[in-house]
C-alpha cells in the first residue's frame, strides 16, 4: 500500500488533550512499552475519528499491524467516552440557559437487509438514532446513547429520559415536527396546510431558533467517521461520546 503525508483539521490542543488522557491511562494500567508513544496513539485515533481512515490505511501509515491499530483506537475511544457528560450533568449546565434545542441525527451504518431494527423506513437505509441537546447558540451539550434507526424521535426522547429531565428543570426546549406528541416542555411547530397567520409567524420564529441546532449537527458530521460507520452497533455509542468530548476539548 502506498503511503503519503496527510493532515487533520484539528488544533494541536485537541492532540495534547487526548495525549494527556492516554498517558494517564498508561500510568493506571502500568504500561511499560508500546509500539507507539501516547502522542502517536492519539494522532492515530484522531485520524480515524476525524478523517475516517480505515484500520488498514492507518496500519500502513504508522507502520504497525491492523490488530494493533484496532486495540489502540478502541482504547482511545473508551478513554474519551468515559469523560462524556451524562444527561444529569448536562441538565445542571442548562440551568443557566434560557432554553435548549433538541434534535436527532441518523448515523448511516453498514448492516445487511435482515437487520430490521436498524432500518429507517423514512430514509430507506440502515441507521442509528442519536439525540442531541444544544444551547441557544448551537453549541453541543450532550449526545444520547445510540438506538436502532427504526426508533421514532418522541420514543427516543422518552427512552433516554430527556422529557422528564427537561420537566424537572422547568427548561424550555425547542424541537422540530418529528417530536410531536413527546410532551413535557418540548415545543414543536404547528402542523398542517391551513394555518392561521399567527401560527405561520410562530413557525417562522421557531425555525430560526431551531436552525442553530442543525448547525450543531453539521459540526458533529464534520467527524467523517460518523458519515458511514462500519463497526459493531455496540460501539457506536462510545464513538459518538468520544467525538463529543473531543469537540468540547477543541472548542
Amino acid at each position: 500500500m502506498l503511503v503519503c503525508p496527510s493532515s487533520i483539521d484539528l488544533s494541536s490542543r485537541t492532540l495534547r488533550f487526548l495525549t494527556g488522557r492516554l498517558v494517564a491511562r498508561r500510568g493506571e494500567i502500568g504500561t511499560r512499552w508500546r509500539r507507539l508513544t501516547a502522542n502517536r496513539q492519539a494522532l492515530l485515533a484522531l485520524a480515524h475519528l476525524r478523517c475516517g481512515d480505515t484500520y488498514a490505511q492507518l496500519a500502513a501509515g504508522f507502520g504497525i499491524g491492523v490488530a494493533t491499530v484496532y486495540r489502540y483506537i478502541h482504547e482511545a475511544v473508551d478513554v474519551l467516552a468515559a469523560l462524556a457528560p451524562t444527561l444529569a450533568e448536562a441538565m445542571r449546565i442548562t440551568r443557566t440557559k434560557a432554553f435548549v434545542i433538541l434534535d436527532g441525527t441518523l448515523l448511516p451504518i453498514d448492516r445487511i437487509a435482515a437487520d430490521t431494527p436498524y432500518y429507517s423506513g423514512k430514509h430507506k437505509r440502515h441507521v442509528m438514532n442519536v439525540q442531541v441537546l444544544t444551547d441557544p447558540f448551537g453549541r453541543l451539550l450532550w449526545a444520547s446513547p445510540a438506538l436502532p434507526g427504526s426508533t421514532h424521535a418522541p420514543t427516543a426522547a422518552r427512552t433516554h429520559g430527556i422529557v422528564d429531565a427537561l420537566a424537572d428543570t422547568d427548561l424550555k426546549c425547542w424541537a422540530d415536527k418529528a417530536y410531536q406528541g413527546a410532551g413535557g416542555s418540548i415545543r414543536v411547530p404547528f402542523r398542517g396546510r391551513s394555518l392561521k397567520r399567527w401560527q405561520r409567524r410562530h413557525n417562522s420564529t421557531h425555525a430560526k431558533i431551531r436552525c442553530l441546532g442543525e448547525q450543531a449537527m453539521a459540526t458533529l458530521k464534520g467527524w467523517r467517521l460518523l458519515r458511514k460507520l462500519r463497526c459493531s452497533t455496540t460501539r457506536i455509542t462510545a464513538i459518538v461520546q468520544a467525538v463529543l468530548v473531543l469537540h468540547h476539548a477543541s472548542a
